[in-house]
């Protein structure tokens, strides 16, 4: 590979990443705007979203060189030891016991 390309590579990439972190501002604005909007969204737009920061969320992460897996295998980090820690969300509602489950379950 020449230089040329290597430069328009790393040039790709950062545009990239650029655009990666405003679509996961945009998808956390849009979020908070259709919490604030209550009983009148829809599950679907909730979905549409979440799914949307999610996927963005990965993608980034290979851009900044973060192997999926590594990505996946820290959050199962993250979830136990808020279990162990008993995060409020697991005190309260075993929401983290239930995240840890579903994982487990659909690999």
């Amino acid at each position: 590979m020449n230089s040329m390309n290597k430069d328009m590579d790393i040039t790709k990439n950062i545009r990239m990443i650029e655009w990666l972190k405003c679509e996961l501002l945009a998808g956390v604005s849009s979020l908070f705007d259709l919490c604030f909007k209550g009983v009148k969204i829809s599950q679907e737009a909730i979905i549409d979203v979440l799914a949307n920061i999610i996927m963005v969320t990965y993608l980034a992460g290979k851009r900044l060189g973060v192997k999926y897996e590594d990505i996946d295998k820290k959050l199962e980090s993250k979830l136990k030891l808020g279990i162990v820690e008993e995060h409020e969300a697991e005190k309260w509602f075993g929401d983290l016991s239930n995240l840890c489950q579903y994982i487990k379950n659909n690999r």
